[in-house]
């Protein structure tokens, strides 16, 4: 879901938006009466246009007194475009958001809260995605996260045992070392040094990027550096350079094809993007330090606080969010996952073929590390870690140096 990685320019509009709307209909309404319920979304917005009529479909014949009228935005529209109706009060009843665009807009005041939600249908760390101070705003719809890929063959041919959800960074660093063959061209480990990896590294050393009120870094620790040591410190050692083509778009999927990586951090929208490779592989959740902590990403709908009829629009999303027909049509057109508990119904996956242990996508939600909220300076926050993260793995600054440096920065950047 590489969509839900470029939201920082839609959040930092629609955070910088007083986001008060006009009032339309305050009335909660009744689900049982004649009822039409809009709907805008960007998920199905290239392709899945179809697919999303069919859970449309579904859903009005078992509501027949429930009309759901849908507008679909591609996704780097779609944001501005919200901005927009917010602004004049004319947003729908019921619209997409992501993890990433939640905090801004629950903030403003523009979302209802959901009542009678059976929590138990969904995973449970994707629901509080869209939780604040106990009330849930809104209803994960699908879902996607980082695994660890890795080589059979290269971890036969060296003898060692496969990645195992119980494995740490200390058992992936000594794996890696041995999987390395320089002479060979064969490298034992690939993780981008960037941002996302990086904020997901302080929660596995048991740290946390921002302090709790999420005005200043909190990352000038020792979590903090030694998650900079962790992945900086794979260049050039088990991992090739900038300067060998770590930085290169696709170098790090041609390095695992060509059967010269033995193991890649990497999301599982790279599934379908590997083909018929001529050796064994399989992934496992990505191991961690003093804890586990998964990136993950998820989209989500919410009922707007001016929606006309919130009962009728509370039930569409209910539906969309977690109806067996929802759970079928996306499995069958592998329209990314639904984000249910229930894994009878996520057997058709399960049993799909390579990788084989596809268990690990569900098992790595059991401890997902929290995206920051970095507010209007996203994009700056952003490109700050990734270039000092560029800089410690050159060589050219000191983790001990850089990482307080770093922190300053980014503190004034929230303010």
């Amino acid at each position: 879901m590489k969509k839900t990685l470029v939201a920082a320019v839609a959040v930092a509009a629609l955070a910088s938006l007083g986001l008060a709307g006009c009032s339309a209909s305050g009335s909660s309404g009744d689900s049982n009466a004649k009822a039409t319920v809009t709907y805008s979304n960007f998920i199905s917005n290239g392709g899945n246009e179809k697919n999303l009529q069919a859970i449309v479909a579904a859903f009005e014949k078992a509501n027949p007194n429930i009309t759901v009228k849908v507008t679909t935005t591609d996704y780097k529209d779609y944001f501005t475009k919200l901005q927009t109706d917010i602004a004049a009060g004319t947003q729908s009843d019921v619209f997409d958001v992501d993890s990433g665009s939640y905090a801004n807009l629950q903030s403003s005041g523009s979302l209802a809260s959901l009542t009678g939600i059976d929590a138990s249908k969904y995973r449970k760390s994707l629901l509080d995605t869209y939780k604040t101070d106990g009330k849930q705003y809104g209803l994960p719809t699908s879902f996607s996260d980082v695994v660890l890929f890795y080589n059979k063959s290269l971890f036969d041919k060296a003898g060692i045992g496969y990645p195992t959800k119980d494995w740490t960074w200390a058992d992936e660093k000594a794996a890696a070392q041995k999987l390395t063959d320089k002479a060979a061209g064969v490298w034992g480990d690939f993780q981008p040094a960037t941002y996302y990896e990086y904020y997901k590294a302080v929660q596995q050393a048991g740290g946390q990027f921002l302090g709790k009120n999420g005005k200043e870094a909190a990352f000038d620790s020792a979590a903090g550096k030694k998650a900079a040591e962790w992945i900086a410190g794979k260049s050039g050692t088990v991992m090739p350079t900038e300067a060998q083509g770590a930085s290169t778009a696709d170098f790090d999927s041609g390095l695992f094809k060509a059967g010269k990586l033995a193991m890649w951090h990497s999301g599982i929208w790279m599934f379908s993007t590997l083909g018929q490779l001529p050796f064994g592989w399989d992934i496992a959740v990505e191991p961690g330090d003093t804890q586990k902590a998964a990136a993950a990403f998820s989209n989500a709908v919410v009922v707007s606080k001016d929606a006309k009829n919130k009962a009728a629009a509370q039930k569409w999303a209910d539906f969309l969010a977690s109806s067996k027909e929802t759970v079928d049509v996306r499995i069958k057109a592998g329209w990314e996952l639904p984000t249910v508990s229930d894994e009878s119904q996520l057997k058709p996956y399960l049993t799909a073929g390579a990788p084989a242990n596809r268990q690990a996508v569900f098992d790595s939600l059991e401890s997902v590390a929290a995206a920051p909220q970095l507010g209007t300076n996203a994009q700056k926050i952003q490109d700050a870690v990734t270039n000092t993260l560029g800089e410690i793995a050159a060589g050219r600054q000191s983790v001990d140096s850089a990482i307080p440096a770093l922190s300053d920065q980014v503190s004034g950047l929230l303010k």
